[in-house]
This record gives structure tokens, sequence and C-alpha cells, in this order.
């Protein structure tokens, strides 16, 4: 018997510690049928071997299954309007590949809810709200089988019988954003309060808020890395209603974890931010907009995750590049909805080969600009290959549906 494996969770920036355990046990339901949320749900995912279905791991038959073409892929219970779930029953149909490893996700944001190595039957993890949930296969030893994909609100979940080894506290698991609804982005640009002369880097922890003021300027506008950032913001610190005049230096540079709210960027310059934390963490740029810029707007260069929603881009490389070529090499994270963006050539670029992924949603944008971008990251000094475009993969998890072109 395994041991359970447990969980951490970072909610609201502060840490709280739950147990929540994975029991890798067969389960014997107590809950009756109508308990299982699915059964009311749709269901979709990466990929389907020949002669299966994603709908049959929601369908309450355990003789019917769903299979990935291949030894890795994921599968999907949707509903129409968001429900709570605080649990999943994974029941294998014999006969397929066995899971070497495993992650669950709230599709609607990207965070992880549970991960662990093994098959696994009952995951609890905290109460979510959600209206998509999915379960990804990350590495098997060929395709498994997958019966059916229960879920579960509070209280309902099947017994699995007793536990054995000791539960401990959580290690990973869901990051809940700072509150503040960005609204739908207009492609309006907001009016300035006034000017503040910058001389130098501005170092801001806690939260600095600009009172919508103009901050210029620093640098020279070239596309030099060397330049100095205008705003360098601490771990766990959060920078507002600001206005970034030109020349801007190096932007925005996030030490940790950070919050970018309201800020506008008149010229992108170099990039207009640039994350280097290394915690694991999640960023957000929660609304705000920028224009003019020949690459990347956002420059991911540490690990973890940024979210980006309620953002505005006008004429620009990218919205977001997770570093390809930068000193040290991380798995990374991007989640993108809500934005507008015209006059792009790509939305989001990734490295596949090191396990990034790209969850995107609500996407307004111009014809022509890929959606994901996929690329082999490198060694520093040599430059990435690109790809081609992913769509709903398990790196780029996005659907057509997802995307409108304007």
């Amino acid at each position: 018997m395994k041991r359970p494996i447990a969980l951490r969770w970072v909610a609201g920036g502060a840490t709280a510690v739950a147990a929540a355990a994975i029991t890798l046990m067969l389960p014997v339901s107590s809950a009756s049928a109508a308990d299982n949320l699915s059964l009311s749900g749709g269901a979709d995912g990466s990929s389907k071997a020949s002669g299966t279905s994603y709908g049959n791991v929601k369908d309450g038959n355990t003789s019917t299954y769903w299979s990935p073409n291949g030894a890795t892929g994921y599968v999907s219970v949707k509903w129409g309007s968001a429900v709570t779930v605080s649990s999943a029953v994974i029941r294998q149909a014999s006969g397929g590949g066995s899971i070497n490893a495993w992650r669950l996700y709230n599709y609607d944001n990207g965070n992880t809810l549970a991960s662990g190595s093994g098959s696994p039957s009952t995951i609890s993890f905290a109460s979510t709200s959600l209206r998509k949930l999915t379960f990804e296969i990350t590495s098997a030893s060929s395709a498994p089988r997958i019966a059916e994909f229960e879920t579960y609100g509070g209280g309902s979940t099947p017994t699995t019988g007793p536990t054995t080894g000791p539960t401990t506290s959580p290690t990973t698991g869901p990051t809940t954003g700072p509150t503040g609804n960005p609204g739908t982005p207009t492609g309006s640009w907001p009016s300035s309060a006034g000017s503040v002369s910058v001389s130098g880097t501005i170092s801001v922890s806690g939260t600095f808020d600009g009172g919508m003021r103009t901050y210029c300027c620093i640098g020279d506008g070239s596309q030099s890395e060397s330049q100095d950032p205008m705003f360098e913001i601490a771990n766990g610190g959060t920078l507002q209603n600001v206005i970034i005049g030109s020349p801007a230096g190096d932007g925005v540079h996030c030490k940790g974890t950070c919050t970018i709210r309201n800020v506008w960027w008149n010229d992108i310059g170099e990039d207009a931010a640039t994350f280097l934390q290394t915690n694991g963490g999640t960023s957000y740029v929660i609304g705000g907009g920028a224009r003019s810029g020949s690459d990347k707007t956002f420059q991911h260069n540490g690990n973890g995750t940024v979210n980006i929603s309620g953002f505005y881009l006008s004429n620009a490389g990218k919205l977001y590049r997770a570093c390809g070529n930068c000193t040290n090499s991380y798995q990374r994270h991007v989640v993108v909805d809500n934005v507008l963006l015209t006059g792009v050539k790509t939305v989001v670029g990734i490295n596949t080969n090191w396990g990034d992924t790209a969850t995107l949603t609500r996407v307004t944008v111009n014809s022509g600009a890929v959606v994901c971008g996929m690329y082999k990251g490198v060694a520093k000094g040599s430059e990435p290959t690109y790809l081609g475009e992913g769509w709903n993969t398990s790196n780029c998890r996005v659907n057509r549906s997802d995307v409108t072109y304007r």
C-alpha cells in the first residue's frame, strides 16, 4: 500500500495548511450515483485513441473508457455554469498502461489542485468553484484507460476504506490570486493625472499606488537588455494605477511573485515586465495595457506561473514569452484570460521540451496571429527553435472556440 500524498496550497498571499490526502486504493462507493457531478456535465480532452470517447468518462458505465492517443494526455469534465468540487475519483479500465505521474487542475485558471505519482483513485482537495476540471496524465508506461472521471462536492465523496501511513501537511496545490475584476478591455487608453520625473529605478515593497500619474523616463528606448528597470517590485509587492512613459528602460522587474494592477505602458521598449520569481508561485497582471513593442511584452525568466487577465495590447510581437535561452532553465506556466490584442504576431510562446503550459480563454486577437507558439528551449548562447502552433494539447491548453479573431 502506498502512503497518501499530502498537499499544501497558497491562498490570498498567505500560507494555508490543510491535510488533503490522495488515497491510492480502489474506492468502495458509499455515495449515490446522483452525487456524481460529472453525470450532468460534458467532457473533452487532448486526444483520444481509436474507438474511445471523452464522454465515456462520465457516462456511469465502467465498461466504456477514454484512452489518450499515446502515453500522455488529458481529459476534462465541464459544466455550463460553475459547480463546487472538492474531490474526484479516477476509475481505470483493465488492459491499459500504468500511470506513472499525473495532475488534477482547474482548467478555468490553470491552478493545480493536486498531483502525484502512481495510479490515483480518490483525490481530495480544497473545495473549488469551477466550470471545467482536468485530469492530466503526464507519464505512463503506455496509453492508460480511464473508465470514469467522477467528481463530487462537499460531503458526497465515495469512501475508500482506511488509509495507511501518516497524513502530513500539504506541499503543493492551488493558488488563489488577488481579488479585483479588471473588466473586459475595450482598447481605450486612460488619461494621465499628472507627471512624475524618474531618474533611477523605483523600488517597490508592499503596495505602490501611482494615482494614474505618468512616470517618465529612464533608459534609451532601445532593445538593450542591459537597461535598468523603472520599477523593481520586491517579493509579494504590488504596483498599481501607474502610466509608464517612454523611454521606460527595462520596464518593471518582479524579483519574486508580484501583482501588477492597472498599469499602462505608453511604449513597451525592451520589455514591459520581467518575472524573475524562483519560489514557484504565481504573479498577476490584472487589467492595464501596453503598446508599441517590437518583441515580447511580458518576459518570464523565473519559474512558477504568470496570470494575465483583462489586459489590452496593441502593436507588439508577443503578449508573453517563457524564456527559451536564459541562464537557468525552468518549467513555466502562463494563464491568459479576457484579453484584447491588436497588431500582434503571437499571443504566447512556451518551451514544450521543458514542460511549459499555456492556458488561454476569452482571447480576442487580430487575424493571422499565432495563439500558442511552441518552442524548443536551449542553453544560453543559442537560439530556441520554433516548433509550430499548438491547439488543445497538454502544453497549449486552448480551444479554437476560446479565441475570437477580428
